[in-house]
């Protein structure tokens, strides 16, 4: 940090970057030397034959050539590893260094083009030597043709029009110049985002939903990265900081800290009957995801019990359940909820932009009628997922406010008309008419599956939502509280997606910003320190947690060093304005949805534990426990649903085993 100034635009590198690199190309290189002096001092005695002479003129030359090319190298790595993430200034002389080794390319390019030449004109020389010359060639060209791939990675569409003010800053523009120029960017990253997000995405169609979704989601990106200078290394060194703050701050918490007070028998009475209805529902939520999830959940068994209806045509139990493109999902839905066909109203395996797959289906055992959405399954859902913007909801409901996230508003939305307008609940109902109504999902599908609750309940006031690990940014603060009568929501661990939101990743850049303006090692030593203590652990090192002092100036001085053009012109860091997104109408504070039942695990089961011996604490838990986002090695997978499923068997199995237990049956179970 900041990116570095090569050939007037600014690279997606910094100066602090190429240790690794540099290591990587220096070990490589050095066995190339060794092996072409090994392959000339043994056999140059063979190259007394015809074009010998230049074969021999070529060893020595790349010997040469390689030698120069080390010593850059290595004076690269060198400085590459002086000063730190915020102090560029004793990298200053990397510049220089990488022209030097760019300007080393094209002798090497030269020298690779003659050696082809001259291996292709038929020497008649030992084969041995022909042969180990011909792989020099070859090895020549795949470092240069890896060069050229790292160059197109690094390289920033955007770099060209902020290296011109790199260097100046902006203390020679008035704030108009200053908001002109923040503004063009944002529209020129806007647009190169947007090329980006259609380039990864070319295979879904072109459809108006598609298009919305590929401007806001350009949108959203363009406008976090907008007020920054940060290069992926750094962020992912952030992180890694971030990470043994974190424990540091947790393991110096007293219990107190994190237990307000000990439960009531009323309190867990409702959470021992809440903790069995999402056991039991999960299962629903699961199924949605058709035969992808039950192949993962049973890898040696799945694709025996349900190869042999994918293979088999419709039959006539098949065409008793509306819907579309079950193809093998209906065979893997049946094993995972356990139903008959018989059972089952619709299920839909159609998926757009803004439109889920779902499905219907009359629970016997709980006497309801269920809905289960399906969670983010597909670069569709994904475009749905970052469809961040709010949008205002209408509801016959007395809520002020109703604002939700608009990509999952709309996919929410669209499965409402398809229950009420295809009359798919009617259907249900006229079959089991005494059955009271039950919406589930997992991930993207809880949001969804909580929004439509809230949508049906004027028309099914009994109506109850399950949400498994939902996402935070999803509902206002009065819709938040008004989904807590009926609705559900349960969060594994350090799960991320209950914490992700566009305020809790605003919050995430500040901290890493802040943690990165405070440590004083350079960068390489972080992320293997960071590596190392993923891996196999280790005492977080006492990193501060806070501003010393309050003082926010603290916070930007260090950052704002003479290259960086974006921190130095954001007003996120400035004690009197707040940062883009957070002062965009766009993107207000948004919560989870309903109470929230948090499963923690108890002890440490370590990094490679066995999920066997893990067990779990259920309690209720306030949203404000989910207002920043905590790193750790477990934040991705506690919210794949078959580590969920398996965490809520243990709990379940743990305390039915407690409750013959006196004294027992409160002990894995807190309020806050």
């Amino acid at each position: 940090m900041p990116g570095m100034v090569l050939f007037g635009r600014r690279w997606a590198i910094a100066s602090d970057d190429l240790v690794f690199p540099g290591f990587f190309e220096l070990f490589l290189r050095v066995l190339w030397w060794i092996g072409v002096l090994t392959l000339y001092v043994m056999h140059r005695r063979k190259l007394d034959c015809a074009g010998g002479v230049l074969l021999s003129s070529y060893l020595i030359v790349l010997m040469v050539l390689l030698a120069v090319v080390i010593c850059t190298v290595s004076a690269i790595v060198c400085v590459s590893m002086k000063g730190t993430i915020c102090n560029p200034g004793p990298r200053k002389s990397m510049s220089k260094l990488l022209y030097i080794r760019l300007a080393l390319f094209l002798p090497e390019m030269v020298w690779a083009s003659l050696g082809a030449a001259w291996v292709t004109e038929g020497v008649q020389c030992d084969r041995t030597v022909v042969n180990g010359i011909v792989a020099t060639v070859v090895v020549s060209w795949i470092i240069i043709a890896a060069t050229v791939v790292t160059i197109i990675i690094v390289f920033d569409p955007l770099g060209g029009k902020m290296a011109p003010y790199s260097s100046a800053g902006p203390s020679h523009l008035d704030s108009n110049d200053s908001s002109q120029l923040l503004n063009g960017l944002k529209t020129a990253a806007t647009s190169v985002w947007e090329t980006r997000i259609k380039f990864l995405c070319c295979c879904i169609g072109k459809d108006d939903h598609t298009r919305v979704a590929f401007s806001s989601t350009a949108e959203l990106f363009s406008t976090y990265f907008s007020d920054t200078d940060l290069v992926p290394s750094d962020i992912a060194a952030g992180l890694a900081l971030l990470h043994q703050q974190q424990d540091n701050v947790s393991n110096s918490q007293e219990p107190s800290e994190v237990i307000s007070h000990s439960p009531g028998d009323s309190q867990e009475a409702d959470l021992d009957v809440e903790l069995e209805n999402c056991h039991h529902y999960m299962q629903f939520a699961a199924a949605a995801y058709g035969w992808p999830l039950y192949i993962y959940r049973n890898p040696f068994t799945g694709l025996c019990k349900i190869g042999g209806d994918c293979c088999r045509s419709r039959t006539t139990e098949y065409d008793l359940v509306g819907g579309d493109q079950l193809n093998c999902h209906f065979s893997s839905i049946l094993q995972t909820t356990r139903l008959q066909y018989r059972d089952f109203i619709h299920i839909s395996f159609h998926d757009k932009v803004y439109e889920l797959p779902f499905l219907v289906a009359l629970d016997h055992r709980k006497e309801a009628v269920v809905v289960a959405v399906r969670g983010t399954m597909s670069l569709q859902d994904i475009l749905t997922d970052l469809s961040a913007e709010s949008e205002s909801l209408h509801l016959e409901a007395e809520v002020q406010d109703c604002v939700a996230h608009k990509g999952i508003a709309q996919a929410a939305r669209y499965i409402y008309r398809r229950l009420i307008n295809d009359g798919i609940l009617s259907q249900a109902f006229s079959v089991a008419p005494e059955y009271r109504l039950v919406v589930v999902g997992h991930s993207l599908g809880a949001g969804a599956a909580a929004l439509l609750a809230i949508m049906l309940r004027s028309s099914y006031p009994q109506v109850r939502a399950y949400a498994f690990s939902p996402p935070r940014g999803l509902l206002s603060k009065s819709l938040y509280e008004y989904s807590k009568d009926f609705i559900v929501s349960l969060v594994l661990g350090k799960d991320v997606i209950p914490r992700l939101s566009v305020t809790n990743l605003e919050d995430l850049k500040k901290r890493i910003l802040r943690v990165i303006a405070h440590s004083n090692k350079p960068k390489y030593k972080i992320l293997l320190q960071g590596c190392w203590y993923e891996l196999f652990g280790g005492n977080p090192d006492n990193f501060p947690t806070e501003l010393d002092g309050g003082d926010q100036g603290d916070l930007t001085q260090p950052l704002l060093g003479e290259q960086s053009l974006l921190t130095h012109w954001s007003p996120a860091y400035s004690s009197s304005s707040d940062s883009p997104l957070d002062s965009s109408p766009k993107y207000p504070p948004l919560y989870p949805p309903g109470r929230i039942i948090h499963l923690e695990e108890e002890g440490n089961s370590g990094r490679f534990g066995c999920w066997a011996a893990a067990r779990y604490r259920a309690r209720w838990s306030h949203e404000a426990e989910f207002s920043k986002i905590l790193i750790g090695p477990k934040m991705l997978t506690d919210h794949m649903p078959d580590i969920l499923m398996r965490a809520l068997d243990s709990m379940v199995a743990d305390r039915a085993a407690c409750l013959s237990c006196p004294g027992q049956g409160v002990s894995n179970t807190d309020v806050v």
